[in-house]
């Protein structure tokens, strides 16, 4: 017992040994303490004498953009005593080796405040994506896998750009109406647009288990975000509901046209015949929002999404193409589909989003899912609108 006490104690300081050199070595200044060892060496080799001794503030001023007050104060010791050592080898005059070892001390000391300004803006920074975040997560409840007659997956993706947590929402919620849903883009970034993105998804859910048509939904957001948003602040968004079998209602506010699958696997946009400005600026038009009616048979699917998919751009600033996309990965189950456009969205931006992305994907599910004889892809969805 003694042996195997010995034996795994003496783990524990090894261990304990490895974790403080790998801690070390994450927050070590690697790349200054580099330049000022090659300038060093350059010294070495070349005898330059005073020459090179001003290059060594490069160190700490190098350090600040990438480490704490500490390490640019390490690099900055580190680079005056190498220079004390080079000068006295040199034969440097002390009045000047003085005033290059006194420039580099005011060149470390200017160097680690704005090291400790930037990782106070950074804690700021974090704090308040971190807020944005939870607020925004707390709005975009989970949808269930299946809401009333339809199978249903979203796929949220928050921006990789500090501070750039968005407006982005979306809501599917049984009513007595039948399902209703919306998918919208607040204009703006940060908690502002978290804000906004409350009010719509609170009026949304209120408004669409009150009212029987879905155009008086619309029209109570449309009033609310009149008396409290901002005159340049609006919100693109469509409103869909499924009141009966085999009918969808869509009414789109200035946002992108859903992509319609229908049984046979075409994909078509659904635009709107009478375009309706955003949501908040109706005053300044005279365009009304104008309720779509479609088929929307089993096995048929809508799927709704934010601009920070379809405008997210490869490295040679090519747009994603979702309708493509879909086409090549629409399957019989919703949540296999975003899986799939989600990881190739990723791939065409190369992992990076800079933009808040949202799918949702409903699909009718198909008393059987044989295929019956299809019709062409490219009927005019606005001919089927009532």
């Amino acid at each position: 017992m003694s042996q195997a006490r010995d034996h795994g104690g003496g783990h524990w300081p090894v261990q304990s040994l490895r974790r403080a050199v790998a801690q070390l070595a994450a927050g070590a200044p690697v790349l200054p303490v580099l330049i000022v060892s090659v300038i060093v060496l350059a010294d070495l080799a070349g005898g330059a004498g005073i020459t090179w001794l001003p290059m060594l503030a490069a160190g700490p001023a190098l350090a600040a953009t990438t480490n704490g007050p500490r390490g640019v104060l390490c690099v900055g010791l580190l680079a005056a005593a190498l220079g004390g050592a080079l000068g006295f080898r040199n034969g440097v005059p002390d009045g000047e080796l003085v005033a290059v070892l006194s420039a580099l001390a005011a060149v470390t000391l200017a160097s680690g405040l704005a090291s400790a300004l930037r990782g106070r803006r950074e804690r700021v920074l974090a704090a308040v994506r971190s807020v944005a975040e939870t607020a925004q997560h707390a709005l975009l409840t989970p949808v269930p896998a299946t809401v009333g007659p339809f199978q249903v997956a979203v796929r949220y993706s928050a921006a990789a750009a500090e501070a750039r947590i968005g407006g982005d929402l979306y809501a599917l919620i049984p009513t007595p109406y039948g399902v209703r849903l919306i998918v919208g883009d607040v204009r703006g970034k940060g908690l502002p647009a978290v804000g906004t993105a409350a009010l719509v998804l609170g009026i949304f859910r209120e408004a669409a288990y009150d009212e029987p048509d879905l155009l008086a939904v619309v029209d109570r957001i449309e009033r609310s975000l009149a008396r409290n948003l901002g005159s340049d602040d609006f919100v693109t968004a469509v409103v869909a509901g499924y009141p009966s079998a085999g009918q969808l209602e869509l009414v789109n506010c200035g946002h992108a046209p859903p992509l319609l699958v229908r049984g046979d696997g075409c994909v078509t946009a659904v635009e709107s015949p009478h375009p309706a400005p955003p949501l908040g600026l109706r005053a300044l038009t005279d365009h009304t929002p104008h309720l779509q009616v479609l088929p929307f048979a089993e096995g048929d699917q809508l799927l709704l999404y934010t601009d920070g998919v379809t405008e997210a751009r490869d490295r040679g600033r090519a747009f994603y193409p979702l309708d493509e996309g879909l086409t090549r990965h629409v399957s019989d189950d919703p949540a296999r589909t975003l899986g799939a456009l989600h990881d190739e969205l990723l791939a065409h931006v190369g992992g990076r989003l800079h933009d808040d992305a949202a799918l949702l994907l409903i699909r009718k599910p198909a008393l059987s899912e044989s295929v019956a004889d299809a019709e062409p892809c490219g009927r005019d969805l606005a001919s089927e609108a009532a």
